[in-house]
């Protein structure tokens, strides 16, 4: 348990923290200093519609979490112009914008009508049922049954009025905190209460309270007069109303110009914040796009250039915060199904970003059962910054993120990482510090990133096989290098371009490979034309000369054959692999189909591949043998054996020495 120490520090920051945001609602508010409106002297109502305004029958009370867009949910207001003038130009907000919660009572110091009013309108705001509360000094926490009261006859009675603050963990009265005269004496009506022992008898003895039972007649009598519109105000509720809607109309609109650059990976944001201006950014200059064809927006932006509003909803709090709303929503959703399917697997990932932080990537995957159709599904839950990046530091990472989510680590039945020692380490990596406390979490390497690794090993295993991309690397670069070079190329190749080979994903050198394989006797001839070119840098053309004649070369041409075979087998089965309905089923299906392949291959394969290339030579006009070395001879030392080294062929030197052990690597 903490400290009393801790405590005292704690309770010092929270009321430090309250105090701060004492008052901060009123700045998206006009202040009104005319004296609070009576609600007996609004207008004259019959007693009799009175009974249709009881807050219990309210069904229309928000609830948390939704993301819908509604101007009165709206509590990041801006009131900077944003059109070209030397003030705006000027003006640079970094910070973050405060969010305040107006539902939270907390909030509510010093409220004007008008804000009495919306909050009148909505109705007091409740957690769901299995909110868990948070504990105080005496660990003791409040409870979602306090909402309700029984009553001797046995009925059940919402307690429509109790209202519970997340930021300071006490409840209040929203009908005494909202008219509450100078005389209330109850912690509800003011400050807030939050002593969970004796809750139950302040809470009877509030309700019998006589303040409490004025205040809640004024609140249903606001209430009905609002919704029956017989304000003594009315007109100027009438025009608040048509306000709304003009505001939400503009929203709508808004948050449909956040959801298309948002899908599409875009930037919000230019150097500019004005509007009209060319470096304003995609957000702006999309909202410009929108007005020339839609009159709400249209009206929208006039009534900012003719500085009739100050409330343009356009600025980068706004985008911020409807980006955060939307992100919320979406994860609120995901999770939703991730419950529902109650077991899940994780998959993560780490690589540094742009500002040199290791950050991990979090993704879970489940069964989704949707209008009777059965659907493996993986979903991207956040980005997670890593400071220890050892098997313990991810673990901890991952075992924080679980419990912000709310999911149990016990239903983890999956995990799923690259072959780093820090992710599939047998003792102190992830997999095996999640098999230690959930013994069911059953680790499956990235089977594409075996194959990658595989497939890089058999790069590395010999000479001539790094030599080989070094070769496919050179012919793009030389091509690529220039305009000019490149013109030669496309003037003999018409079909597949060369392409640059990949650092990280070998598979897709397939294309790399593919591009010399099919079109080797097109590129030798462009090769030749760059080589005997006057105009040409005497570098380039000795490279176009050396690179011709190693593409006139038997042995590349087979070397070619062979690493098309591989790469075109593996890349199938790479592809089928990171579907997004592949199941382990048939994810064993397919490697155990690429092991049989490599065996085959072993025994067939090299037969086959000399057929193809000499084909190939045929075509080019090359001679399909391998160069004659000729035999070292040297001195014999007297301990030496007389035996001499056995001599291969040419060719089945490299069967032996280059195709048995790049294919024996793979196995």
């Amino acid at each position: 348990y903490p400290s009393g120490s801790h405590k005292r520090k704690k309770k010092k920051e929270a009321d430090e923290e309250k105090e701060a945001l004492s008052g901060s609602l009123f700045k998206y508010y006009k202040s009104d200093t005319s004296t609070p409106r009576n609600p007996d002297e609004l207008a004259i109502v019959l007693a009799g519609d009175r009974t249709n305004g009881n807050p219990e029958d309210d069904g229309d009370t928000p609830t948390e979490g939704n993301a819908d867009v509604n101007m009165d949910d709206t509590n990041v207001s801006d009131h900077e112009p944003i059109f070209n003038s030397s003030a705006a130009e000027s003006t640079s907000v970094d910070e973050e914008p405060i969010s305040v919660d107006i539902y939270d009572p907390s909030n509510w110091g010093n409220l004007d009508n008008k804000a009495r009013d919306i909050l009148v309108e909505k109705g007091p705001k409740r957690e769901e049922e299995n909110t868990k509360y948070p504990l105080d000094e005496n660990l003791r926490h409040f409870s979602y049954s306090h909402y309700s009261r029984k009553m001797s006859n046995g009925e059940v009675r919402d307690k429509k009025w109790l209202v519970f603050s997340k930021h300071t963990n006490k409840v209040f009265c929203f009908c005494c905190k909202l008219f509450n005269s100078d005389k209330c004496k109850s912690a509800m009506g003011n400050d807030g209460f939050c002593d969970w022992r004796h809750i139950n008898e302040r809470l009877k003895e509030h309700e019998a309270s006589v303040d409490h039972i004025t205040n809640m007649n004024s609140w249903n009598e606001l209430r009905v007069r609002l919704s029956k519109h017989e304000t003594i105000d009315k007109d100027l509720q009438q025009q608040i109303t048509k306000e709304k809607e003009r505001i939400r109309q503009v929203l709508l609109r808004i948050v449909a110009i956040v959801k298309f650059l948002g899908k599409r990976n875009l930037a919000f944001r230019g150097s500019s914040e004005q509007l009209y201006d060319n470096t304003n950014g995609n957000f702006l200059a999309c909202v410009e796009m929108v007005a020339e064809f839609d009159l709400v927006m249209q009206d929208h932006l006039r009534r900012i250039q003719d500085k009739e509003i100050h409330h343009h909803y356009l600025s980068h709090k706004i985008q911020n915060e409807l980006i955060s709303l939307m992100a919320s929503d979406i994860t609120n959703s995901i999770l939703k199904i991730v419950k529902v399917a109650k077991y899940f697997s994780v998959i993560l990932d780490c690589t540094p970003d742009v500002s040199h932080q290791e950050q991990m990537s979090l993704l879970v995957r489940c069964v989704h059962i949707s209008d009777g159709k059965i659907q493996i599904v993986e979903y991207f839950l956040a980005f997670l910054v890593v400071e220890d990046t050892s098997g313990l530091g991810i673990f901890k990472v991952l075992v924080d993120s679980m419990k912000s989510f709310d999911l149990n680590i016990d239903d983890i039945r999956g995990q799923g990482y690259d072959n780093g020692s820090n992710m599939k380490g047998k003792y102190k990596g992830v997999q095996s510090r999640l098999l230690e406390v959930n013994p069911r979490a059953l680790y499956m390497p990235c089977a594409c990133h075996s194959l990658n690794l595989t497939l890089c090993d058999m790069a590395k295993s010999c000479g001539r096989a790094v030599s080989f991309f070094g070769i496919v690397q050179r012919i793009y670069v030389l091509f690529s290098g220039s305009t000019k070079r490149w013109k030669v190329f496309v003037s003999h190749v018409t079909d597949l371009t060369v392409k640059s080979l990949s650092n990280t994903r070998w598979e897709s050198r397939i294309k790399s490979v593919k591009a010399i394989r099919f079109q080797a006797p097109n590129i030798r001839s462009a090769l030749l034309e760059l080589s005997e070119d006057s105009g040409t840098e005497p570098k380039d053309r000795s490279d176009a000369k050396n690179l011709f004649d190693v593409l006139g070369s038997y042995e590349f041409i087979l070397g070619m054959v062979i690493w098309h075979d591989i790469l075109f087998a593996v890349d199938s089965v790479s592809r089928k692999l990171q579907s997004p309905s592949m199941c382990i089923e048939t994810a064993l299906k397919q490697i155990d189909g690429m092991r049989t392949y490599f065996d085959t291959y072993r025994e067939e394969g090299f037969d086959s591949s000399v057929i193809i290339a000499k084909e190939i030579a045929a075509e080019m006009g090359v001679e399909p043998s391998f160069p004659v070395k000729r035999r070292v001879s040297r001195k014999k030392q007297f301990d030496e054996d007389d035996n001499d080294e056995a001599i291969l062929e040419a060719e089945k030197d490299f069967k032996v020495n280059y195709f048995l052990i790049m294919v024996d690597k793979a196995a």
